[in-house]
């Protein structure tokens, strides 16, 4: 009896499954059946994209979200519980946060998805953008203990975003730490005037831990009528949603923080020295870099003859395709035929994913290195390479071809690695290709004298850019600090998170100073606080008083008093024991069963 029969009419490809014949039964012979039929059976049942064709896959105004790393709650859970919570936690010194990974991996194992967002948003406040845009197979998931294993590294990044997820879909403000004093008995000091340029990860993360701290005058100013910086402009919709770059802005502004769009350095005669007459008692810079570096074979192309810069196409796309980014509603880019994007960084490959969604019919990624020296993190290239982007390496260029005011072609040379190591160009081989457009993505620079007169008088360094202590984050000016792509360390969004949050402790330890105010030499900043914090859910049995519900039963975790007092830390109400291990400071306590409340 067959198991598939093809119904009578309409599609041919239209199965009909004969239930009957999924009986188990023993086989008796072998199965015979074509590999032409079997090629036809293989096209009905393909559940993955096949591989035979040339094209790229049209996907023009398709910006749903492609990262492979998304989670379910239930594909969360089993990633959470393969997690070997390991002692050194290789994972949690690979993260340039220093997120506590472990511990809010265990938390999304229990169903604690609020103590684990909690733990990731008090040392990441943009633990959100984080999770969708990490490249966490160079930080995170590259030091996991389980790399070498069978089902591989654990899903870090789609862990973590799972869990803010969940979080933000809760609508839960954050507040001011319950053990900071009221805002009218707040020592002077942190009424202090503080300044903070451009709104993107870098100073959103500042600005939080500034305000965590207890400051109360904290003003971003944004030069954009949107706030978030390469987050919202730079990073597609696919990969970042613009309303998670808003949700962290929110829970910034839920301190008190303030945004001022439309100005910035050497925007209305706005200068360091202005705010300083102002009452600016410190400054930060995350302006990022906001010019493109455009080679010199592109001076005077525009737009409307096919040639755009990175720094003009992203944000086009970005405007057209992220709802509330701004109200203008401009259509995306029209992008037709053939288009070369010129880079191989994160940037580049963003283009050219964009590019698709623009309705380009084939697009190639031309590079002067190899694949071996490709600086995007290979979540990026893997998902190129999937949408069929072609890549094309050791290909320098030389010349755009114009022809009636649009662009035709261009002309690039080969290169080649010296056995020195360096790389060299062969005038002598030359590649022509077609093309209809040109995106440019060769990095970025500060460029405008505007910004670079209104800081003045910071030092700059041979590239351009403010010197920046690389511990402290202050530039020649002590009370001037800066991060992110400006302060010339940081090379991805949670780098640039780390300096915000580096620059707010030290900002906080020179503003004190300014006041004769004591401060920890042990950076101590406040934790994420929402007012679930601040509910009681104490309870009271036989007279002793318990700060929540929730013990330890006498087992391993109550056998010696450094483990009570670790789950004491961790937020158990009580620990229940009936005899302790021998401690040397301590001896052995032995007796009845005993509640140990915790102080």
């Amino acid at each position: 009896m067959p198991v598939f029969k093809k119904s009578s009419g309409g599609d041919p490809g239209n199965y009909r499954l004969n239930l009957l014949a999924l009986n188990p039964r023993m086989q008796t012979h072998a199965t015979l059946c074509s590999s032409a039929a079997k090629k036809q059976d293989k096209k009905h049942w393909k559940r993955n994209a096949d591989k035979s064709g040339s094209n790229c896959e049209m996907l023009e105004n398709n910006f749903d979200d492609i990262k492979h790393t998304t989670l379910s709650e239930r594909g969360a859970l089993r990633e959470a519980m393969r997690c070997l919570k390991c002692a050194d936690a290789p994972c949690q010194k690979s993260c340039p946060t220093n997120l506590d990974i472990k511990s809010f991996i265990t938390s999304i194992a229990n169903k604690n998805y609020y103590g684990a967002a909690k733990m990731i948003l008090s040392d990441n406040p943009l633990g959100l953008t984080c999770g969708m845009v990490c490249p966490t197979s160079d930080l995170c998931v590259g030091g996991c203990n389980l790399y070498a294993t069978e089902e591989g590294p654990i899903n870090i990044g789609g862990l973590q975003q799972f869990a803010t997820e969940v979080f933000k879909a809760m609508n839960i403000p954050q507040i001011r730490s319950p053990s900071l004093p009221p805002p009218a008995e707040i020592p002077e000091g942190y009424h202090a005037k503080i300044a903070l340029f451009g709104a993107g990860p870098a100073s959103i993360s500042c600005a939080s831990f500034l305000a965590r701290l207890g400051y109360s005058d904290i003003t971003v100013f944004e030069k954009q009528q949107y706030i978030g910086g390469l987050s919202t402009s730079e990073i597609p919709q696919f990969r970042l949603p613009y309303d998670v770059v808003n949700f962290e802005a929110e829970l910034m502004k839920d301190l008190g923080v303030k945004i001022v769009c439309g100005k910035g350095l050497g925007i209305e005669g706005m200068t360091i020295n202005t705010l300083k007459e102002e009452g600016y008692k410190a400054v930060f810079i995350g302006i990022g870099l906001p010019e493109p570096n455009k080679d010199g074979i592109f001076q005077g192309l525009r737009m409307d003859q096919g040639f755009y810069t990175s720094k003009d196409f992203l944000p086009l796309v970005a405007m057209a395709s992220k709802p509330g980014m701004c109200a203008c509603h401009s259509p995306l880019p029209l992008i037709q035929g053939t288009v070369i994007v010129l880079g191989a960084g994160d940037t580049a490959f963003d283009c050219a994913t964009s590019a698709l969604r623009c309705g380009a019919r084939r697009v190639f990624v031309v590079f002067r290195k190899g694949f071996t020296n490709i600086r995007a993190v290979p979540e990026e290239m893997e998902l190129a390479k999937e949408e069929k982007c072609e890549f094309l390496p050791f290909l320098s260029p030389r010349k755009v071809v114009v022809k009636g005011g649009r662009i035709v072609a261009m002309e690039f040379v080969r290169t080649e690695q010296a056995e020195a190591g360096h790389w060299i160009e062969d005038e002598d081989q030359i590649v022509r290709l077609k093309t209809d457009v040109v995106i440019s993505a060769f990095g970025s620079v500060l460029g405008d004298p505007k910004v670079k007169e209104a800081m003045n008088p910071i030092q700059f360094n041979r590239w351009g850019l403010p010197e920046v202590d690389p511990e402290t984050m202050q530039t020649s000016e002590s009370w001037v600090f800066a991060g992110g792509d400006i302060g010339g360390l940081a090379n991805t969004t949670v780098e640039s998170v780390n300096d915000g949050k580096q620059a707010s402790w030290y900002m906080h330890r020179y503003i004190q100073s300014l006041y004769g105010a004591a401060v920890s030499t042990t950076p101590e900043l406040p934790l994420f606080c929402t007012p679930i914090d601040l509910v009681d859910i104490s309870v009271e049995v036989a007279g002793l008083k318990f700060p929540n519900p929730f013990g330890l039963a006498s087992a391993t975790p109550t056998t010696s008093s450094p483990m009570i007092r670790r789950a004491f830390e961790a937020g158990w109400g009580f620990a229940l024991t009936k005899t302790f291990s021998l401690d040397k400071t301590t001896g052995e306590v032995t007796g009845e069963m005993q509640a140990l409340p915790r102080a």
